[in-house]
């Protein structure tokens, strides 16, 4: 396939750099900001007094309203919305943050203001990721792409930092001042987003989301597979953010060490990210997406073990390192699969799927931690890694050589 053989050719520079850094830009501060409210929302479920079964249900909220309008969300970038995605998304964004700002006292306050975030943060990412592929154009989208995930990775090494730091060896951070952080980063966020350009001339022409039915992109060779290793990716990932607070606080382990372990597998990943694309066309797409998810596998199988603060440090640097490769491969996968003319229908039907398994896992995951402790949840969450990976690396289509 010629998307595919592409994706293994080395990238020849046309990157629109005037889209480029406002979008970058602005895929660091959501990131930010998310990661932020979402850790400080745990913490303030755990000051509430709430059962760990909350987290999960908080965690549910979050998703729960992409699954029922991502599709929608896609065919309507694909009209060229792109950069409108990424204003909506930071107006949700910034209600959600005075919500949780200004009335984070109930459980319910928390799961409502968590399902507006979700929406908006959906808005965002769907608009980030075409953003990514206008910004790289056909000749350097694996670049642009590596650009998008190392700014991720900046995000969400930002988020737990700040949340670290002002814990400090507390027990549980300041939420009320985290909250005031997080609606100031979406603030600004909305300045951002503004000086994202849109598409020109291009709503008018681009309607072919509306004609391809999404069971024709479900046929297409590989995309079913690659749709599997996204949501457990994302769902693994997700899972870690909401669940290391739940370990730290089982082993009694403070809030510095939990935040600056996650901003260290954060670090490894932005690493990993950085030699994403010369990764790819070195060792191939499918073994490096084996390597990566089974790598993954084996962190989050060690984090359930009783280990030392050291070790757990050295396994979410391994973890980070793994998960920084892992999950945009999923990415990319969707992008060079899919027809052009429906990348964002396609993108957002990844996304649906993930949303659905932040749905599902966590819920899951919730109902395992009060039988089992987070340490079930770490295992079950490797086992599906392991068995994701093995079923990619079977499944996936090799470009032909």
């Amino acid at each position: 396939m010629t998307e595919e053989l592409s994706a293994r050719l080395p990238p020849k520079g046309d990157i629109d750099y005037r889209l480029l850094i406002p979008f970058l830009a602005h895929v660091t501060l959501i990131q930010t900001l998310t990661l932020i409210i979402r850790i400080t929302t745990s913490y303030r479920a755990i000051e509430l007094g709430l059962p760990v079964l909350w987290l999960g249900i908080i965690a549910t909220g979050f998703a729960i309203i992409p699954v029922f309008t991502a599709l929608q969300v896609g065919r309507w970038i694909d009209r060229g919305n792109d950069a409108r995605a990424a204003w909506v998304g930071s107006a949700l964004v910034f209600a959600a943050c005075i919500g949780f700002w200004a009335w984070p006292r109930s459980a319910m306050h928390l799961l409502g203001f968590s399902v507006l975030l979700g929406f908006g943060q959906m808005f965002c990412m769907a608009g980030h990721q075409m953003l990514a592929v206008r910004a790289g154009g056909k000749r350097s989208r694996e670049s642009a792409l590596g650009y998008y995930v190392v700014a991720t990775a900046i995000g969400q090494g930002l988020g737990p930092f700040v949340v670290g730091w002002l814990g400090g060896a507390a027990a549980l951070p300041p939420t009320g001042l985290l909250f005031e952080i997080g609606l100031l980063v979406a603030a600004v966020s909305i300045v951002i987003a503004l000086l994202i350009r849109p598409a020109a001339g291009k709503a008018e022409h681009r309607h072919g989301g509306d004609f391809i039915p999404i069971r024709r992109l479900l046929a297409l060779r590989g995309f079913a597979a690659v749709m599997v290793s996204s949501v457990v990716t994302v769902t693994a990932l997700d899972l870690l953010v909401i669940y290391l607070p739940a370990l730290g606080a089982e082993r009694q382990i403070d809030v510095t060490h939990i935040g600056l372990m996650l901003t260290v597998r954060s670090v490894a990943s932005l690493v990993s990210r950085v030699f994403y694309a010369r990764l790819i066309f070195a060792i191939g797409r499918t073994p490096l997406t084996l390597t990566s998810m089974l790598g993954s596998a084996a962190g989050f199988l060690l984090l359930a073990l009783p280990l030392s603060l050291s070790i757990m440090y050295a396994v979410l640097i391994g973890l980070g390192v793994a998960m920084g490769i892992a999950s945009p491969l999923t990415l990319s996968g969707v992008m060079y699969l899919a027809p052009p003319e429906v990348c964002g229908t396609a993108l957002t039907l990844r996304m649906t799927g993930n949303r659905i398994g932040q749905i599902v896992f966590p819920t899951l995951a919730g109902l395992l931690a009060a039988t089992t402790g987070v340490a079930g949840i770490l295992l079950a969450i490797g086992v599906g890694l392991a068995a994701s990976g093995v079923a990619v690396a079977v499944r996936q289509p090799r470009a032909p050589s």
